[in-house]
């Protein structure tokens, strides 16, 4: 059996066009990619579960691609990211974990080699779960104006022995964003988190 099943996609997007407030004078857009996989360790405790981390890359890198080319197909208008996973309940918190390298790599790899590390969150759920998935600058961790969470999930997923892994993007920071701190015009990139 291979260890990458893909039984669904399911993408998100969604146009912020206002909120309270002056009229912003611009669009944010947010969007998310995610996978509904056949987990192939549920049920059961499997010691090594690298080899499927590894089996992930390629899909990582799709499902990256896949995301820019539905935000408008400009890589350079992507500002901020995350990731996340939910694991059916025959699962383990651990597969979830699995998604961390393939989906941050394929992001920053498909984004030009973005800095910041690539917030995630994750949980064991049931049909319908819905996860917050934690946002920052693709460049530097520290920009305030971008920390953000996008709600996501699949209708109906992820069965008992089913696992769905998400990536987020967006074009900017939140609208009418005044909480202070590094802006991202002061980035100076040596980091990832300045």
């Amino acid at each position: 059996m291979s260890l990458i099943e893909v039984r669904r996609k399911h993408f998100i997007y969604e146009e912020v066009r206002h909120e309270f407030g002056p009229a912003p004078g611009r669009v944010h857009h947010r969007g998310a990619a995610l996978v509904v996989l056949t987990n192939p360790y549920a049920g059961r405790y499997v010691a090594d579960i690298m080899p499927m981390q590894d089996a992930l890359k390629p899909l990582g890198l799709e499902m990256a691609l896949d995301l820019i080319r539905g935000m408008g197909g400009d890589p350079a208008a992507i500002e901020g990211y995350g990731k996340g996973s939910i694991v059916g309940a025959a699962g383990e918190l651990e597969h979830g974990a699995l998604w961390h390298a393939p989906g941050g790599y394929a992001m920053r790899e498909a984004l030009g080699g973005a800095k910041a590390i690539v917030p995630s969150a994750k949980k064991v759920g049931g049909p319908g779960a819905r996860l917050d998935v934690p946002i920052t600058h693709k460049d530097a961790s520290y920009v305030r104006g971008h920390f953000d969470a996008m709600e996501v999930g699949v209708p109906g997923a992820p069965a008992a022995d089913e696992l769905v892994f998400a990536l987020v993007m967006t074009t900017g920071a939140r609208i009418h964003d005044r909480a202070g701190g590094l802006k991202a015009s002061e980035i100076k990139g040596e980091d990832g988190l300045r």
